[in-house]
């Protein structure tokens, strides 16, 4: 198999792989002869095209013919735009049947069970400074904690500058075992980490900036993976203490994790400020070191689904896979949150009807609306999102991103939409507002308590959040194999025909349970890839 059409309505055909010009393929009782080479990700004509006629790809409109397009013909920027459907607001109910269950519904994972009822898949410990000031404080803070309680990790690559400066040769040597690869020596056995969120934010700006940083930051400490958080505050900055407080008793109003919590202008000396922070924090880490690993259901996972470095494959294997996997956990009663506002351009409708109520659904709509306006008055749009390696990879309009992207999402119906920084707290699939963006998502997402990030990646991203565990699904075998130091999960049986989207999605499952479990281990957390960008609700896409 080289070629696929997607959908019985569409009227390009993707190839699966490369095809040289003249080759003669079957597809539909007609015979088409290729005019041009075709790389395999990219799309060629199944017709001729006039110029605005409409160009369809899963199902759905992907853009409009600018200049005339001859059957067998590639498909590329040069002869097609930008185009996607409209919406409106929900118009039909939608009925949903979740898939078999059967292999899932006793399955169990190991994690730390919250006051508050949620489960996390890390006990991890949180430094966060509220304003940009205190980066350098809470960097101290962290590189002495770490270095003795036995979380710092070896650079790999200093023994390899070291034997170039004096003329020898080597090859970096990685260790291979998850004991090796992570913490054998830590003092706190049931700390899993010490991280620091450093930012740009909590003063200048608009107020509004430092609230909704507030708001995040009280999303990450109330977040099930965290163990307990210390915050150093300068003291005259717009993110106040008050504010946070106030935005994580809007989350839990009876949180009881350890919190320590030190003003630098009422300590006084930078000494002061840090003796205290650290006296406070070790015995706050003592405390949170008391809970351990207990089984729980697979209901208490809550999983965000992303794409970044997407391909032409990532709508056929790592997406729908993805998708499986998720409609699978909403079927088990757990929770998956799908974001990237301007990747659903196009799919609104779909996504509103799917909505299960009105207000819901003109939530979403409003949301959806407002990020296309905003972004419009500032000279851009949804249309300029898919970035160099999109395009050169055959994603050539915002509306075949789209439409692969939000395939993530699965089936099943939108029980919720949230604004960012809001959070989860309905079961089943919840929209998201945030950028496309790799890392400002992943930090909202986190920030709704995601517990589990999967990641779908095409081309190879190495981004990872310090709080929440992201796994990696490469959308080809190519990728997985060139780029395995990164790379968790590997769909490309699916292009290959070895393996179907419901067994693919399977199976990333059961990985996810272990990776919940501390059993397996993603390789953005063996590589301490803590990306952490808040979004400031500006233009991003």
């Amino acid at each position: 198999m080289n070629i696929l059409k997607i959908h019985p309505l569409d009227n390009i055909i993707v190839a699966l792989q490369n095809i040289t010009k003249d080759t003669s393929l079957k597809i539909d009782n007609q015979t088409i002869i290729l005019k041009s080479d075709v790389t395999a990700k990219h799309k060629f004509a199944a017709q001729d095209f006039n110029i605005g006629e409409s160009i369809i790809m899963y199902g759905a409109l992907m853009g409009k013919a600018t200049r005339p397009i001859a059957q067998g013909e590639v498909i590329t920027i040069h002869n097609v735009t930008h185009d996607a459907a409209d919406f409106t607001t929900k118009q039909k109910v939608y009925n949903w049947s979740p898939p078999d269950l059967t292999a899932f519904k006793d399955k169990t994972f190991l994690g730390y069970h919250r006051a508050d009822g949620q489960v996390g898949t890390m006990n991890i410990w949180l430094i966060i400074p509220l304003v940009f000031c205190e980066n350098r404080n809470v960097t101290v803070l962290h590189d002495a904690l770490i270095q003795e309680l036995g979380y710092a990790r070896a650079n790999l690559y200093q023994n390899l500058v070291r034997n170039l400066k004096n003329n020898t040769l080597t090859n970096i040597s990685t260790p291979t075992t998850h004991s090796d690869l992570l913490y054998p020596n830590r003092h706190f056995k049931n700390i899993d980490g010490i991280k620091v969120l450093t930012h740009q934010g909590g003063c200048g700006g608009i107020r509004q900036d430092s609230e909704t940083l507030c708001g995040l930051l009280a999303g990450y400490v109330n977040h099930p993976n965290c163990a307990g958080a210390t915050i150093l505050s300068l003291g005259c900055q717009n993110a106040q203490v008050d504010i946070f407080k106030r935005e994580l008793a809007r989350r839990n109003p009876h949180f009881n994790k350890p919190l320590i919590m030190v003003d630098q202008q009422a300590s006084g000396t930078e000494e002061n400020l840090l003796q205290e922070a650290i006296n406070e924090t070790f015995k706050g880490l003592a405390q949170a070191d008391n809970i351990t690993r207990t089984p729980a259901p697979v209901a208490k996972l809550n999983i965000g689904v992303k794409c970044g470095g997407s391909d032409g494959f990532s709508g056929i294997s790592a997406n729908p896979a993805m998708g499986f996997t998720a409609d699978l956990l909403c079927g088990l009663g757990g929770s998956v949150v799908l974001a990237e506002f301007p990747e659903l351009c196009g799919q609104e409708q779909e996504l509103l009807n799917r909505c299960v109520n009105h207000d819901i659904a003109d939530k979403f709509a409003i949301l959806q609306r407002t990020y296309a306006q905003r972004a419009r008055a500032v000279g851009s749009g949804f249309d300029m999102n898919p970035s160099p390696g999109n395009i050169r990879d055959g994603l050539i309009t915002d509306a075949m991103k789209s439409a692969g992207a939000a395939k993530k999402g699965g089936t099943s119906p939108v029980n919720d939409v949230l604004d960012y920084p809001e959070w989860v707290q309905k079961a089943g699939l919840n929209l998201l507002c945030t950028p496309g963006n790799d890392v400002e998502c992943t930090t909202a997402m986190t920030a709704a308590y995601t517990n589990l990030i999967i990641f779908s990646t095409g081309l190879g991203t190495p981004t990872g959040n310090p709080l929440c565990p992201v796994i990696k699904v490469s959308t080809n075998t190519t990728l997985a194999q060139h780029m395995a130091d990164i790379i968790d999960f590997n769909t490309g049986k699916i292009i290959t025909g070895e393996k179907n989207i419901e067994e693919m999605g399977s199976d990333l499952l059961d990985y996810c349970i272990d990776v919940a479990s501390g059993v397996a281990i993603p390789k953005a957390v063996l590589l301490e890839q803590d990306d952490f960008i808040p979004w400031k609700r500006g233009v991003s896409l």
